[in-house]
């Protein structure tokens, strides 16, 4: 986990570093996002794979179904209630 943080500040202090360089910016967001693509078709691969993973996947599809409504409902909830109690003025304009 240090490892992990160590290599997260260097990529900060270099970010801060080079933030002038537009065009190493614009190379850097677009491999960002083939190394996201690599590591989500890596993972399918993984999951593909493993036997347990496929004979439960539809259990295991309801319940992230039923936790990301979860999630997306306590968002929106939690959103809610901090706009209405802080953000809101009595005008009802932010």
């Amino acid at each position: 986990m240090f490892t992990v943080v160590i290599i997260m500040a260097a990529g900060m202090l270099a970010g801060y570093l080079l933030r002038k360089h537009k065009k190493l910016i614009s190379l850097s967001e677009r491999l960002v996002m083939w190394a996201i693509y690599l590591l989500l078709f890596l993972l399918g691969v993984t999951i593909g794979v493993n036997d347990q993973i496929l004979e439960r996947f539809a259990e295991m599809g309801w319940l992230a179904f039923i936790i990301a409504v979860g999630g997306i409902g306590g968002s929106i909830l939690i959103g809610w209630l901090v706009f209405t109690f802080f953000l809101k003025s009595k005008t009802g304009q932010l």
